[in-house]
């Protein structure tokens, strides 16, 4: 789900999205802190958690996205209301280039574990880790995310305790349980 209530300022892009700035970051990473920084008062006031900020190119267009959850599950009415508040300030401090649509969404199911704060929201929960190598002959697990680290990530399952390199992992998410739909 997710909800476009406004879009960026109509100007021309003069520059790539991955040129970096003068601290060394990259647009996409300024442009991502700066609307996670801008968005977290919104959400800490409606008592909605921020799960991720980002910006992407896709089919030529540019989009900003924040992909917001609370207990219970984040409904149409809260993307709106989000994406109001901050449209007036993405129009206000005008920090993004160029022409990009902004969207606020829930996070939906089988949305990739990325992040710290991704990491540490799925704890002693059931994961499901595809690797880009072969592992013990397998390259799929399913198990609860018992720790993680910048190096490794580790899983526990009915054959024991597994530690797996991050280098290894082409995609980690929250393990989808379709019996109870």
């Amino acid at each position: 789900m997710y909800v476009v209530v406004g879009s960026g300022s109509e100007r021309t892009r003069s520059h790539l999205v991955q040129s970096r700035t003068g601290d060394g970051m990259s647009r996409k990473e300024t442009y991502e802190e700066k609307t996670e920084a801008f968005l977290l008062p919104i959400l800490e006031k409606h008592g909605f958690s921020l799960v991720d900020v980002e910006y992407v190119k896709e089919g030529g267009q540019y989009y900003l996205r924040a992909y917001i959850d609370k207990p219970g599950g984040i409904t149409i009415d809260d993307c709106v209301d989000v994406s109001r508040e901050m449209n007036e300030i993405l129009d206000r401090e005008d920090y993004v280039d160029g022409t990009y649509t902004f969207e606020v969404s829930s996070p939906g199911l089988g949305r990739p574990i990325r992040k710290e704060r991704d990491f540490a929201r799925n704890l002693d929960k059931e994961v499901e880790i595809k690797s880009y190598r072969a592992i013990d002959g397998e390259k799929e697990f399913l198990g609860l995310l018992r720790d993680y680290s910048k190096a490794d990530v580790t899983i526990e399952s009915e054959e024991g305790i597994r530690k797996i390199c991050r280098e290894d992992i082409a995609l980690i998410r929250e393990a989808i349980d379709l019996s109870s739909f």
